[in-house]
């Protein structure tokens, strides 16, 4: 499977996460709409806006991804970034919190959203604002962005994270016209879907980075230029 494709069933399946935690989110500030019309315009201007965000993201994170591969890091970026996934992963499995990475993400994210509702009711500003919520914190969007720092390029870096936003776009378009659903119950039902992303992607990484020379699975990495000269 092409990595993009890949990208955007990684979007597709791991949204039900984004959808209860943006959700709401989404449907509070598209309240504010008129009409359906306009709440559609609403959504397609601020949902292409957190897409491209997650495209210039993944765009830097590829350019790390390219230097590890100048300097031969490759193996070791993908094995480090699969066994910090799988700590998290673990973490979240057994109910472990750590406090200080909650009051980390509740600083980080104080910025994003004042800037959220500085834009959001400006002409077209819901663009400018789906920007800038494409820089919250969230677990999804660590986990691919650890995909995309893997990928073969800054070209597949950048169309990695634009297929994860589009996948990630039908959960969200519907949670956010029906976000009155108990959010709290939704949480609960879908709470082990990012525990168990972590792991399988955190598992892939390490055996991808183990040069086991299988397809797909674990493909043998070589630095730039060093497979012309073996």
């Amino acid at each position: 499977m092409h990595y993009a494709y890949f990208a955007f069933f990684m979007g597709l399946f791991g949204s039900l996460h984004c959808a209860v935690m943006c959700g709401p989110l989404i449907f509070g500030m598209q309240q504010r709409q008129r009409n359906f019309y306009s709440s559609l315009l609403f959504q397609l201007r601020y949902q292409s806006g957190r897409i491209l965000t997650y495209g210039i993201l993944g765009l830097l994170l590829g350019a790390i991804g390219q230097v590890s591969k100048i300097g031969g890091w490759q193996q070791t970026i993908s094995i480090v970034s699969g066994i910090l996934l799988l700590f998290i992963g673990i973490f979240q499995v057994l109910g472990w919190k750590s406090h200080a990475v909650q009051r980390f993400q509740s600083w980080a994210l104080q910025p994003f959203a004042r800037a959220m509702g500085r834009w959001i009711n400006r002409p077209g500003g819901s663009f400018v604002a789906g920007m800038f919520h494409g820089m919250l914190p969230c677990g999804m969007v660590y986990i691919s962005l650890t995909s995309a720092v893997n990928a073969d390029g800054l070209w597949s870096s950048f169309l990695f994270m634009l297929a994860f936003g589009l996948g990630t776009w039908p959960m969200l378009f519907l949670f956010s016209f029906f976000a009155q659903w108990s959010k709290r119950y939704m949480k609960l039902r879908f709470a082990w879907v990012l525990p168990m992303l972590y792991l399988l992607m955190g598992m892939w990484f390490v055996l991808r980075g183990a040069n086991l020379d299988i397809p797909y699975l674990s493909p043998v990495l070589y630095p730039i230029g060093a497979a012309h000269c073996v």
